[in-house]
C-alpha cells in the first residue's frame, strides 16, 4: 500500500515543471532526523530539485550524506543513504550511558532529563573541558561520518552546490567551506560543542561549531546560487514556551538565541533590501531577489526539550523523521506554485 502511495505521488508530482530550491538546514542533535524526513520527501519528488544546500552541524551532516548518495545513484542513493546514516546513529547511541528511564518510556516521554547518565554527563561538562574529560579526543561521531559517507565522492559532487559553516575560535568570524573543500573534519568542526568537544583544526585554525555564526549562513545562495527560492529546514525554535529554570534549560536558549541571531539578521537584510527594491530606490538588475520559505514543525516540538537533541533511539528518529516527511509534503502542497513568485514567509513578522 505505501509503495503505491509512493508511486502516485511520483505521478502526480511529475505532472508539475520541477523548480529549483535552495535549502538551509539547521542544526540540532537528534532533532536533526526531522531534516532527513523533510529531505526524503524532498528527494522522492519530481516538483522540486536541489541547486545548493547549506547546512550546520546535523544539518551539514545530512548535506554531505544526500551529497554522497546523489552521486553514487541519484535521488534514491541520497535517501537511502540519509537512511543508513541515521541508523547508524541510532546503533552507537545504544552503547551511550544517555539512556531515557524505564518510567519516560512507560510515560512515552522522549525527553532525557531524568536519565542519570544526561545529568551525570551534563554536570561534567560544566566542571571539566573536554580537554580533561577526553585528553585523547575521542569522537565515535567522526568515525562514523567517515565511514557513511565516501568524501572523494562529496568532494566531486557537482550536483548542486554545498556550502558547510564552522566558526573560526580566533576572529570569531564565520568560515564556509564549500563542496572541493570538505572532509570529515569540517564536518565535525560544524558540529563542534565547546563545552563537548576539543575543537576541531583545520589548515591551522581552531573551529568551533558554525551554528554561533550562521545556522546556518544563508549569504552563498546569493552569490553562487540562481534560484531566487531559499527553503529554511528549522530545527531551533524561535520562541520558547516558559522561561527555562533548570541549568541545562537556560543554557540551552541562549545557544538557540545565539544560534539563530545570526540567521535573523540575514533575513532582515534579505527584507530590507527586497524593500528598497519594491520602493524604486535601488535598481532590481543590481540585486537579487530573495524568496524565503520555511519547513518546520513546530507544534510537534513542542513536548521536546533540550535533552531530547541527545535522545538517538532509532523509535524516536524515525517519529521525527515521520513529521519531517509530512511537514514537507504539506509544504509543498501549499507552496509549490508559490515558487519562483513570491516569499511564503512574511520575514519581518516571523523574523523581526
Amino acid at each position: 500500500m505505501m509503495e503505491i502511495e509512493q508511486n502516485n505521488n511520483r505521478s502526480s508530482d511529475s505532472e508539475k515543471v520541477t523548480k529549483k530550491i535552495n535549502l538551509a538546514l539547521q542544526g540540532g542533535g537528534a532533532h536533526g532526523a526531522f531534516t532527513w524526513g523533510v529531505l526524503d520527501r524532498l528527494l522522492e519528488s519530481d516538483k522540486v530539485s536541489i541547486e545548493a544546500i547549506s547546512g550546520t552541524s546535523a544539518g551539514a551532516m545530512n548535506a554531505v550524506a544526500v551529497a554522497d548518495g546523489m552521486m553514487k545513484n541519484g535521488p534514491d542513493g541520497a535517501r537511502e543513504n540519509l537512511e543508513k546514516f541515521w541508523k547508524k546513529v541510532s546503533l552507537m547511541g545504544q552503547a551511550s550511558p544517555v539512556q531515557r528511564t524505564f518510567y519516560d518510556v512507560l510515560t512515552g516521554n522522549w525527553n532525557l532529563d531524568h536519565s542519570p547518565g544526561f545529568v551525570l554527563t551534563d554536570l561534567l561538562t560544566r566542571l571539566a573541558s573536554p580537554y580533561q574529560l577526553n585528553p585523547l579526543n575521542m569522537n565515535p561521531l567522526r568515525d562514523l561520518i567517515a565511514e557513511i559517507v565516501n568524501f572523494d565522492r562529496v568532494r566531486s559532487c557537482n550536483k548542486f552546490g554545498l556550502f558547510v559553516s564552522a566558526t573560526s575560535v580566533r576572529t570569531g568570524k564565520v568560515k564556509v567551506f564549500k563542496n572541493n573543500e570538505l572532509s570529515p573534519e569540517v564536518v565535525m568542526a560544524s558540529a563542534c560543542l565547546p563545552f563537548m568537544f576539543q575543537a576541531v583544526e583545520i589548515g591551522g585554525e581552531d573551529y568551533w561549531d558554525g551554528g554561533y555564526m550562521g545556522n546556518p549562513v544563508l549569504y552563498p545562495f546569493f552569490y553562487h546560487c540562481t534560484s531566487p527560492d531559499v527553503v529554511i529546514v528549522q530545527i531551533n525554535p524561535l520562541c520558547c514556551q516558559a522561561t527555562p529554570k533548570t541549568a541545562h534549560d537556560i543554557l540551552n536558549r541562549v545557544n538557540e538565541i545565539t544560534f539563530n541571531s545570526s540567521l535573523l539578521s540575514e533575513l532582515r537584510a534579505v527584507d530590507f533590501v527586497a524593500k528598497l527594491v519594491k520602493d524604486g530606490k535601488l535598481d532590481p538588475k543590481h540585486y537579487k531577489q530573495v524568496l524565503v520559505h520555511i519547513i518546520e514543525g513546530e507544534q510537534a516540538f513542542k513536548p521536546l526539550n533540550a535533552s531530547s537533541k541527545s535522545n538517538t533511539e532509532w523509535a524516536f528518529l524515525r517519529m521525527l523523521f515521520d513529521i519531517g516527511r509530512t511537514s514537507a509534503d504539506q509544504w509543498l502542497i501549499e507552496n509549490y506554485d508559490k515558487l519562483g513568485k513570491t516569499s511564503t514567509v512574511d520575514v519581518r513578522q516571523v523574523y523581526s
